[in-house]
């Protein structure tokens, strides 16, 4: 960046002069380049406000073809389980993690925004990236869908006022009538595996460090937001057909 200032400092003196670089000493270059941020002091601040700009744009440029390329992966992994409407005209995807307050703190968001919206789906990416309480957590509500218990058992997780762990998932499949000994079976079943690893590889491609992220058609938005906001993404998806 300074390296950058410099330069439109240099270009700005000498368009002011008709000397040309290369008839000037490095010192000489130095002293002019110097004199003329003292008089402007204003160049370096918009130097590294363009240069920003580009480094913005840039990445916004990057997650876009990211996420064109793994279009198909994020919204259409049969392996990857779905809230709300199936075949919903807006797909919402969000990356999570059951020991993440910030994602807790959207739980209630996204389930309204299911509930105000009749013709959206959701796609659950189970990222567990808070340490091995975490694996356990989201290894044992993929193994879930062999019961058919998936939503009740991940809202379960969600709502779970202490650390999603062996104690409180197991406890929790019991309260849902589970069968606790074939969901420690299944939590080692390829498609569990694979679910995990498949976010894994996302996240590194969108280059993702923490969650909750959403993904609302062709916009990456990671943190927590509001109902508010989401409705306003869902509507801008929408229209962008």
């Amino acid at each position: 960046m300074i390296r950058f200032a410099t330069s439109t400092a240099l270009a700005v003196c000498l368009a002011a002069t008709s000397v040309s670089a290369e008839d000037l000493s490095r010192e000489q270059i130095q002293e002019l380049v110097i004199q003329t941020i003292r008089d402007n002091p204003k160049i370096v601040m918009e130097a590294l406000q363009t240069l920003q700009a580009r480094k913005e744009q840039a990445d916004a440029d990057q997650a876009q073809a990211v996420l064109t390329s793994n279009r198909a992966a994020l919204e259409q992994d049969p392996n990857a389980p779905v809230l709300g409407n199936p075949d919903g005209d807006v797909t919402v995807v969000e990356f999570f993690d059951y020991n993440c307050g910030y994602c807790r703190r959207v739980f209630d968001d996204v389930h309204a925004l299911i509930e105000s919206d009749s013709n959206i789906r959701v796609v659950m990416r189970e990222w567990p990236i808070l340490g091995e309480e975490s694996v356990y957590a989201a290894r044992a509500a993929l193994a879930s869908r062999a019961q058919g218990k998936y939503m009740e058992f991940h809202n379960a997780l969600m709502e779970n006022e202490g650390r999603a762990n062996e104690a409180s998932v197991e406890r929790i499949a019991g309260e849902l009538g589970m069968d606790v000994a074939q969901l420690k079976r299944d939590m080692d079943a390829p498609e569990v595996v694979a679910h995990i690893q498949t976010s894994m590889q996302l996240t590194r491609a969108l280059d993702l460090n923490g969650t909750p992220a959403f993904i609302f058609g062709d916009q990456l938005v990671p943190g927590a937001i509001e109902l508010e906001q989401m409705q306003e993404l869902v509507a801008q998806s929408r229209d962008a057909g």
